[in-house]
């Protein structure tokens, strides 16, 4: 997909350690040259809604967050996209799948953040042709009648797409902070928070807390200009156990720990839990463990478990982002669970849950 070619010129003199090659579009102006149709509008608003009501416990079905850790390839993206549409018609009585649209890289020193900073590969941060990348990709998995969610890591990316999404994360390492909390409160989706790198919840607590109270707050406005934001809250916030340093938490004693937890709190007890990171050790082979030990809670009784999330591509594990052709298919990040392993999971999922 070719970028806007609405580059500004630059006319200001910038600090001596930075420097601006290039402005980019407001969310408002990406948004009219590539909208959104009024038929995938009520699109996403159903598939939002379709959200609450599991969330709220008045939909019986599991909500699966599934697909690549993050998108490098649009190609093997969309064709993993075709599959879980697919899969999607068949299990839809059990399970809501939404599609992850992960095109953000959270990173905890440095490397590759993501398809929209640089969609290319080769470290030049295109980032305009990568907004526009990531808003189109995000356009054909709607086109397939897919919900999609992802991993809102930048608050001044987040305008380009929040208009697409049904569910958004915040991670561990972003939970905390004030700025996603307010930008939470304002969005008009639901939204998990990811308990900390440490295994507490305490942190995901609050975020949930603030994100729920109206905020007024420093912000970019839908034209690209600085402004005071006024937002509302949001009612539609949820915990995500991912597991911690020491342990994974997805186990029974540990979701009655943060049922208790969030109950204490005065919180709504709706808890989706991560396969993979901590509570996999980072092992994508081990996700189907833990996803059918949520499972067997879910049918023992448990039905603050509202959800989870698996890490899933065309092939099994990742591969090296390096010099040369990469293997078709497969992660550039975290490894993930190949398609043909996750569609069987997925499957004897919606049979047990009959």
């Amino acid at each position: 997909m070719q970028s806007s070619s609405l580059a500004l010129p630059l006319t200001q003199p910038q600090a001596a350690n930075t420097a601006v090659s290039q402005r980019l579009p407001s969310p408002h102006l990406l948004k009219q040259q590539m909208p959104l149709s009024t038929a995938l509008t009520r699109q996403v608003e159903d598939h939002r809604q379709a959200v609450r009501a599991i969330l709220e416990g008045r939909d019986p079905r599991l909500l699966v967050i599934v697909g690549p850790c993050s998108i490098h390839d649009p190609r093997s993206a969309l064709e993993y996209a075709d599959r879980l549409a697919a899969l999607s018609e068949k299990v839809s009585d059990q399970l809501l799948l939404v599609m992850r649209a992960y095109v953000e890289k959270p990173r905890t020193t440095v490397g590759w953040k993501g398809l929209a900073y640089d969609p290319h590969l080769d470290g030049s941060d295109d980032m305009h042709s990568g907004i526009a990348l990531s808003r189109g990709l995000m356009l054909g998995m709607l086109e397939r009648g897919l919900p999609i969610a992802t991993e809102l890591l930048q608050p001044m990316v987040a305008g380009y797409f929040d208009d697409l999404l049904s569910w958004a994360a915040i991670g561990a390492r972003t939970t905390e902070s004030q700025i996603h909390r307010e930008m939470v409160s304002g969005l008009e989706l639901p939204v998990g928070f990811k308990n900390g790198t440490d295994g507490g919840i305490g942190i995901a607590c609050d975020a949930m807390h603030s994100a729920a109270h109206p905020h007024r707050h420093f912000g970019m406005d839908a034209q690209g200009y600085p402004a005071i934001i006024e937002t509302l809250g949001n009612p539609d916030t949820h915990l995500v156990l991912r597991g911690g340093h020491k342990c994974p938490n997805y186990d029974a004693d540990s979701v009655a720990q943060a049922r208790l937890g969030l109950a204490k709190l005065g919180l709504a007890p709706r808890i989706m839990v991560d396969c993979s990171h901590a509570n996999s050790g980072k092992d994508p082979a081990r996700q189907p463990a833990v996803f059918a030990d949520v499972l067997a809670q879910r049918l023992a009784g448990d039905r603050t478990l509202v959800g989870v999330m698996l890490e899933g591509h065309l092939l099994d594990g990742c591969q090296v982002l390096a010099k040369g052709a990469l293997q078709y298919g497969v992660s550039i990040t975290d490894g993930c669970l190949g398609w043909e392993h996750t569609e069987q999971l997925l499957r004897n999922a919606a049979v047990q849950l009959c």
